[in-house]
């Protein structure tokens, strides 16, 4: 048996700690989760080549910014840490407020089971830029249940140059930036439909 099947069964039945994926906890504590577990772009995907349906990609961005912004279709399913309410504005941006999913929990368990799966699979959760919806999606997660959920830290859509003529572009690594499969066409089956 090749090496890499002997570590795909071990793994796959947690005789192998998954730490080979983990990437450098964020320094910032807001971006930290309880599991301490991160994987940039470029490990999720490994993550999802190697594990296959033994792990549950999800995408946590509204299904209108991923309609504008891009998906990849190596997600398992959307299903939105935050949703925009077109019906409030957000008090300090220029933009529609962001609201709490309050199925979001439920989604997901609900996924796993249609799946066949447990609680004790690994979850990779991913944001546009790995922070702002990546762990708080996580810690919502925490205390019911699930036993390794990971952030991808850089995000779908990464960070933003910090200088230069395309300065606060978001061209700094995550998914898009890293050379990994996405288009701007959406799979209709992997797609957030409120029930």
């Amino acid at each position: 048996m090749k090496l890499i099947n002997i570590i795909f069964v071990l793994i796959a039945f947690g005789l192998l700690p998954m730490a080979s994926f983990s990437s450098q906890e964020p320094s910032d504590p807001k971006k930290q989760t309880p599991w301490k577990l991160y994987v940039d772009s470029k490990e999720a995907y490994e993550m999802k080549q190697k594990m296959g349906d033994k792990v549950l990609f999800i995408d946590v961005r509204d299904p209108i910014e991923i309609m504008f912004t891009g998906f990849t279709d190596m997600v398992d399913i959307n299903i939105p840490f935050k949703i925009s309410n077109k019906n409030s504005w957000h008090s300090k941006k220029p933009v529609f407020a962001m609201e709490t999913n309050p199925d979001f929990e439920k989604a997901i368990a609900s996924t796993l089971v249609d799946r066949g799966l447990t609680k004790d699979t690994p979850i990779i959760l991913m944001c546009r830029s790995g922070g702002t919806r990546g762990a708080p999606s996580a810690k919502q997660l925490w205390g019911k249940g699930y036993s390794k959920v990971y952030v991808v830290t850089d995000g779908f859509e990464g960070g933003k140059l910090k200088q230069g003529e395309k300065k606060n572009w978001r061209l700094v690594n995550g998914w898009k930036n890293s050379g990994l499969p996405w288009s701007y066409k959406l799979n209709k089956e992997k797609m957030y439909f409120k029930q």
